[in-house]
């Protein structure tokens, strides 16, 4: 009887047929899953968006769920599978502007000229928000809602203003305006400054009045 020698290659075929084919699962299982959080995180960056826009004109007390579902386009129930409460909502929207806010003064800081420069630019910073419909920092809404914030939301909202009052004392130093022991104060002094006339102009619909306090802080030589 005449020996089969193709034994071993169709077993040797059918082998690689099954491995090939274990792979396309496991690619198509992680392709899946890549989509699926893309998806996750695109959604999750819609709401935030609106949520911040809410927040900026509206606050904290002001931030409606059944008003954002609505924006975003989704059901309200399907916005709790993003965010569980309404203050997971709110601390993520607080988290993610101070990010921003750290990313933009980093990268003043990286395009300016000098340290001094980067100081005059600062008050841009602030003006933005006035430029996009007469919203005001985040921050400063949120602050002023203190009694009815959540520990989350307010831990993310202060550490918007250490994070500006951190990059201030830094600027100061080197621009060699102010010693390190007097850098924080000031640093301090001129935030409190720009965010109050921020408020200020707001509060009148006039951006021109943020302007004008702005010049008048140079003036008076508490903004170098």
């Amino acid at each position: 009887m005449k020996k089969n020698t193709n034994i071993p290659a169709l077993a040797y075929l059918t082998f690689a047929r099954l491995t090939i084919c274990a792979i396309i699962r496991i690619v198509n299982h992680y392709l899946e899953a890549f989509v699926k959080n893309q998806v996750a995180v695109s959604s999750n960056e819609k709401i935030l968006d609106a949520a911040t826009r809410i927040a900026q004109a509206h606050g904290y007390r002001g931030l409606s769920v059944r008003d954002l579902a609505d924006e975003v386009g989704i059901k309200a129930a399907s916005l709790y599978h993003h965010f569980p409460s309404k203050a997971h909502l709110a601390a993520a929207v607080a988290k993610r502007y101070w990010e921003t806010s750290a990313a933009t003064l980093e990268a003043l800081e990286a395009s300016s000229a000098s340290p001094l420069a980067s100081l005059r630019d600062y008050p841009q910073t602030f003006r933005q928000s006035l430029e996009r419909d007469n919203r005001i920092c985040l921050s400063s809404f949120m602050a002023a809602e203190l009694d009815d914030l959540p520990e989350d939301v307010h831990r993310e909202i202060q550490a918007f203003a250490d994070i500006n009052v951190a990059w201030l004392a830094r600027m100061l130093v080197a621009a060699s305006t102010t010693s390190p022991q007097q850098a924080g104060p000031r640093a301090l002094a001129i935030y409190a400054a720009v965010s109050g006339a921020q408020l200020m102009a707001r509060g009148r619909a006039d951006i021109t009045l943020f302007d004008a306090l702005i010049e008048t802080y140079r003036a008076t030589g508490l903004l170098p």
